[in-house]
């Protein structure tokens, strides 16, 4: 199955991220969600003509300013948020 999935905005407010961990995040967020779909594959069936409404997902716990653990961290969200 191919599955593109097309991100139109992420909003990451009051999370200090690490030097250069701006132009990080991006990639860190594809990579982990290529990987869960790869593994773990879709969470349900999709909806009708495939489109989702927006999603608002709140990361409360502390964050230590790694764009790596935290595009991780949305990845698992957005995944979970893909549940129908």
């Amino acid at each position: 199955m191919i599955v593109n999935l097309h991100i139109e905005r992420l909003i990451v407010d009051g999370v200090p991220l690490a030097a250069g961990g701006r132009s990080r995040l991006p990639s860190a967020v594809s990579a982990e969600l290529t990987r869960l779909l790869a593994t773990d594959g879709f969470p349900g069936a999709p909806p009708a003509g495939g489109a989702y409404e927006a999603r608002r997902v709140h990361l409360l716990a502390p964050m230590d300013g790694s764009p790596t653990r935290l595009g991780g961290r949305i990845a698992r969200a957005v995944h979970e948020g893909l549940r129908p």
